[in-house]
C-alpha cells in the first residue's frame, strides 16, 4: 500500500471515529427510550452501509417489547410486524452469545429449520449483534443490504457491535430515566391528592417552590382578592401560637428552622391575614438537605384542624342530646319515686300501680337508650358484633311488620315482595333492629293515618330492602356519619328526633357491618321519608334450604298462611317450624286486620289461637272460615274436650294444644296442605237428581240440562262447592256478587227464589236449598261424600 492509499485510509478511519464519537454522544446524552434507540439504529445503519435496519428489545418475558426500523417504508414496517415466522426468526437471534454475518438470510434459516421467514423486503446480506444488558439478551440489531451489496466486512461488524453496547446503555438509561419519571409521578400525585397541605420552601431564598392542591386551597382561604398571589400573602401572614402570642413570619419558629436546618414538631398556630380571614393549622417542617449537608429546601405540612374542631363540636352536642335523653326518663322515675316515698301522700292502689307503671316504662326507655349508646361506641371501633347467617328476606320483613303493629303501631302497612326473592346473609336480630329502627322513624315522620310501606327486591348480588311513609312531614335524611346530624324533628308530632337520628345512625352501622350500604330518597311521588338498605344475597348452591325454600315457592309447594295471635314471640316460633317449607307467613294480632287480609288476599291456610270459652273466640273461628276459603288450625293454650268440640264443630281443620313441637306443627300443616288440595277439575256435585259438572260449568236434572243464567250458576256452584256448611249472607254476597259490607239482600232471595223454581225445589220442604234463617244458606252434602261418612262412621 502506498502512501496516497495509506493516507486515504486514514481519514476514512478518523471520519468513521468521529462520526462514531458524534452519535456515541447523541445517544448517551438522550433519555428518550425511542428517540435514543432510533439514533442507534440510524448510526448503526449509516456507518455499515446497510439499507434496512431493525432493532428488537425484549421485554422481562422475553418477548419482543420494542421493534423498530430504519429505511423501512410504512407499509413495510407494518408488514414486518404481521409477518408470520417473524417471531420465531427474533427469538432465534436474541438466544445467540454472539453476532450473525451471513449472505442470504433466507437461505440461513432453512438450513437452521426455522420457520419460513418472508420478510416485505429483499434482506441480501444480513448482519445481527446481540444487545447484551445486566448479563443477559436485551434484544438485537440488524442490519442488511438488500439483493445489490456486497457482503458485510469484520469492521461492520465490530461497528454494529460497539452500536449494539451503545443501544444497552441507552435502554438502561432511558428505562432507569422512565422508571424515575413514573415514580415522581405516583409521588406527586400522592402528594397532590393528599389531605394533608404540602409546601416546599427554597431554603436559600425563602420563597415557595411548590405547593399542593390541600395547601392551595388554604390559602386561598387568606387570599385578598381572587387572583391575588401567594407572595402577597406570605408577606403579612401572622401565626397566633398556642399560647396566644402574635408573630409574623420572619419571627415564627419556621424561618428559624429553615435558617439553622431544625424540624419543626406538631405545633398547632392560627394562621390570618389583616382583615380577619384565617386558618387553624398544625404545622410540620422538615429540612431537605444535599449530599453536602447543606440545607436546600425546606418541605412544610399544614393540616386543617376544622374537621377535628368540627368533629369535637358533633361530639359536644352528641354528649348534650345523650344527657337530655336520659333526663328525662330519670325525671319521670325520680318524681314517681319522691311521691311514693312521701309519707304524706294518701295513694290509693291505683295510683300507687300507675307510678310504678311509670317506673317501669321510663327504666325500659333508659335501658334502650343505654343499649343504643354501647352500639354507638361499638359502631365508632369497628367492633360491632354481627353474626351473619342465611335468613329468608321474606319472613324477616313479616317478621318486622308483626313486631311493629303488636309494639303499638298504629300505622298501617303494606308489604310488596318481589318474586323469586332470596334469602340474605343476615344477623337476624340486628336486622330487625334496622327494620324496627326504619318503622319508627316513618311513623314519627308521618301523619298518624299514613301507610307506611314496605319492599325488598333483588339489586345484583344484593337484597334492597325499603320503608317509606306516605305523607311524611319531613324529607328523609341520612347523618353522613354517627356523630352527624341529631336535630330534632320539628312539627306537632315531634316524637323523641334525637332519638330517631341516633337510631338511624345505629341503623347505619349495624347495614355497614353486614358489607351492605343504606341510603335515603326515593324515585316516587309522593313517598316520604324513604330509606334503603342492602344486604348481600345468598345463592342457592351456597345454601340448600334457601334453595328449597325458593324452589317450593316457584313450584307451588309453598303456601300462604296467615297467622293470627296476639302473642308476639309466636309468629317467630312459627316462622322457624315452617321455614324450610318455603311457605310465606303473615302474621298479625288484630283480628279485624286479619278479617280484612282474607277479604283482600288469598290465603291457603290460617293458624288462629283460640282464647278460652265465653271470649269471643269461637265467633272469630266461624268469622275467618266466613271470611274465605281457607282451612283454620286452632292453636290453643286449652285442651279442654268442650272447647275442641266446639271448634270442631263451627269448621276447624284441626286443633293444636300449646306447648307444640315445631315438628308437630309443621307436619299438622302440611296435612291439612294436602287435604285441601283437590284434582282438578273438582268431581261434579251429585244429590238425588241433581248434578252439578263444574268441569263443563253444566247443571242437570233427572239428565235433562238446567238452563241457569250467570248469577245463578255462580249461586248455586258457590253452596254446592260448600256443600254441608252454612254461608253467610255477607260471604255469599262478597263471593258471588262482589259486594263488600252491608248490602241488600233482595237481589240473593230473588236468585235463590229463581234457582228453586228450576230444580222444582220447595221452599218449604227443600231437598236440595236450606235456609238458615236470619244467618244464609246451606246444601246437603253429595251423596258419594255422605256415603263415605256413613261407611267411616
Amino acid at each position: 500500500m502506498n502512501a496516497d492509499d495509506l493516507q486515504v485510509t486514514n481519514q476514512a478511519l478518523r471520519e468513521r471515529l468521529a462520526r462514531l464519537n458524534e452519535a456515541s454522544l447523541r445517544i448517551s446524552s438522550d433519555l428518550d427510550f425511542d428517540r435514543a434507540l432510533q439514533e442507534v439504529l440510524d448510526s448503526a445503519r449509516s456507518l455499515t452501509g446497510a439499507r434496512y435496519g431493525v432493532i428488537t428489545v425484549l421485554g422481562a418475558d422475553g418477548e419482543v417489547e420494542e421493534l423498530l426500523a430504519s429505511g423501512l417504508t410504512r407499509e413495510q414496517f407494518r408488514a414486518l410486524q404481521e409477518i408470520g415466522g417473524g417471531p420465531g426468526i427474533f427469538a432465534h437471534f436474541s438466544n445467540l452469545p454472539g453476532p450473525v454475518r451471513v449472505r442470504n438470510l433466507a437461505a440461513h434459516a432453512r438450513s437452521l429449520g426455522l420457520p419460513e421467514f418472508l420478510p416485505p423486503m429483499p434482506v441480501g446480506p444480513f448482519l445481527t449483534v446481540p444487545i447484551q444488558g445486566r448479563g443477559s439478551g436485551a434484544g438485537n440489531v440488524y442490519v442488511a443490504r438488500g439483493d445489490t451489496g456486497e457482503e458485510f466486512s469484520a469492521g461492520d461488524e465490530e461497528t454494529l457491535v460497539m452500536f449494539a453496547s451503545q443501544a444497552a446503555l441507552a435502554i438502561a438509561n432511558a428505562r432507569r430515566h422512565r422508571e424515575e419519571q413514573r415514580a415522581r409521578a405516583r409521588l406527586e400525585t400522592l402528594i397532590d391528592t393528599s389531605p394533608v397541605g404540602v409546601v416546599v420552601f427554597d431554603a436559600v431564598n425563602g420563597r415557595v417552590a411548590s405547593l399542593n392542591r390541600e395547601a392551595r386551597r388554604l390559602v386561598r382561604n387568606l387570599l385578598f382578592t381572587p387572583d391575588g398571589s401567594i407572595e402577597e400573602v406570605l408577606a403579612v401572614l401572622t401565626f397566633r401560637r398556642a399560647d396566644g402570642r402574635e408573630v409574623s413570619l420572619a419571627e415564627f419558629p419556621l424561618a428559624q428552622a429553615m435558617r439553622g436546618g431544625e424540624a419543626l414538631r406538631a405545633e398547632e398556630v392560627v394562621i390570618g391575614v389583616p382583615g380577619g380571614a384565617s386558618v387553624t393549622v398544625l404545622v410540620n417542617a422538615t429540612p431537605i438537605r444535599s449530599d453536602e449537608g447543606v440545607v436546600e429546601s425546606f418541605i412544610v405540612t399544614l393540616q386543617d384542624m376544622a374537621a377535628l374542631e368540627e368533629l369535637g363540636r358533633l361530639r359536644a352536642e352528641f354528649l348534650g342530646m345523650v344527657s337530655r335523653e336520659l333526663r328525662t326518663p330519670l325525671t319521670s322515675v325520680k318524681g314517681s319515686v319522691t311521691t311514693l316515698l312521701d309519707p304524706a301522700a294518701a295513694l290509693d292502689p291505683d295510683e300507687t300501680l300507675q307510678f310504678h307503671r311509670i317506673i317501669d316504662a321510663q327504666t325500659d326507655r333508659m335501658r334502650e337508650l343505654i343499649s343504643d349508646l354501647l352500639d354507638v361506641a361499638h359502631i365508632e371501633t369497628g367492633t360491632l358484633p354481627v353474626a351473619p347467617e342465611p335468613v329468608d328476606a321474606a319472613l324477616l320483613v313479616d317478621e318486622a311488620r308483626s313486631a311493629f303493629l303488636s309494639g303499638g303501631g298504629a300505622n298501617d302497612i303494606e308489604i310488596e315482595l318481589a318474586p323469586d326473592l332470596p334469602w340474605v346473609m343476615a344477623d337476624r336480630q340486628r336486622i330487625l333492629q334496622v327494620l324496627g329502627g326504619l318503622l319508627a322513624n316513618a311513623a314519627g315522620r308521618a301523619p298518624e293515618a299514613a301507610v307506611i310501606r314496605m319492599s325488598a327486591a333483588r339489586e345484583g348480588m344484593y337484597v334492597a330492602v325499603s320503608v317509606a311513609g306516605d305523607g311524611a312531614a319531613a324529607p328523609a335524611t341520612l347523618p353522613p356519619r354517627l356523630l352527624g346530624q341529631h336535630a330534632r324533628t320539628e312539627g306537632a308530632r315531634q316524637r323523641e328526633g334525637a332519638g330517631l337520628a341516633l337510631g338511624l345512625a345505629i341503623c347505619r352501622g349495624i347495614v355497614e357491618a353486614h358489607g351492605g350500604r343504606i341510603r335515603a330518597g326515593s324515585d316516587r311521588p309522593g313517598a316520604g321519608a324513604p330509606f334503603t338498605f342492602t344486604l348481600p344475597a345468598v345463592e342457592e348452591a351456597a345454601h340448600p334450604a334457601a334453595a328449597r325454600a325458593r324452589g317450593a315457592r316457584r313450584g307451588g309447594a309453598g303456601a300462604r298462611i296467615l297467622a293470627l295471635d296476639d302473642d308476639p314471640e309466636m309468629p317467630r316460633y312459627v316462622r322457624n317450624a315452617l321455614a324450610g317449607a318455603g311457605h310465606a307467613l303473615v302474621a298479625t294480632g288484630d283480628p279485624e286486620e286479619a278479617l280484612r287480609l282474607l277479604d283482600e288476599e288469598p290465603f291457603d291456610l290460617v293458624l288462629l289461637a283460640l282464647t278460652p270459652p265465653g271470649s269471643g273466640g269461637i265467633e272469630l273461628l266461624r268469622d275467618v272460615l266466613d271470611a274465605g276459603e281457607a282451612p283454620v288450625i286452632v292453636l290453643s293454650a286449652h285442651g279442654r274436650d268442650e272447647l275442641i268440640a266446639r271448634a270442631f264443630d263451627a269448621g276447624a281443620e284441626d286443633y293444636v294444644v300449646k306447648p307444640f313441637s315445631p315438628a308437630e306443627l309443621a307436619a299438622r300443616v302440611g296435612a291439612a296442605l294436602r287435604r285441601r288440595e283437590a284434582p282438578e277439575p273438582p268431581a261434579p256435585y251429585t244429590l238425588g237428581e241433581l248434578t252439578v259438572d263444574y268441569a263443563e260449568r253444566r247443571v242437570t236434572l233427572a239428565g235433562r240440562p238446567v238452563r241457569l243464567i250467570a248469577i245463578e250458576y255462580r249461586m248455586l256452584a258457590e253452596l254446592s262447592a260448600h256443600a254441608g256448611r252454612v254461608l253467610t249472607y255477607e260471604r255469599l254476597l262478597r263471593r258471588v256478587w262482589g259486594a263488600k259490607g252491608a248490602a241488600d239482600l233482595r237481589p240473593m232471595r230473588t236468585v235463590v227464589s229463581s234457582l228453586r223454581r228450576k230444580l222444582g225445589d220447595d221452599a218449604d220442604d227443600p231437598a236440595y236449598i236450606f235456609t238458615e234463617p236470619r244467618v244464609g244458606y246451606r246444601m246437603p252434602r253429595a251423596e258419594a261424600e255422605a256415603a263415605e261418612r256413613y261407611a267411616g262412621d
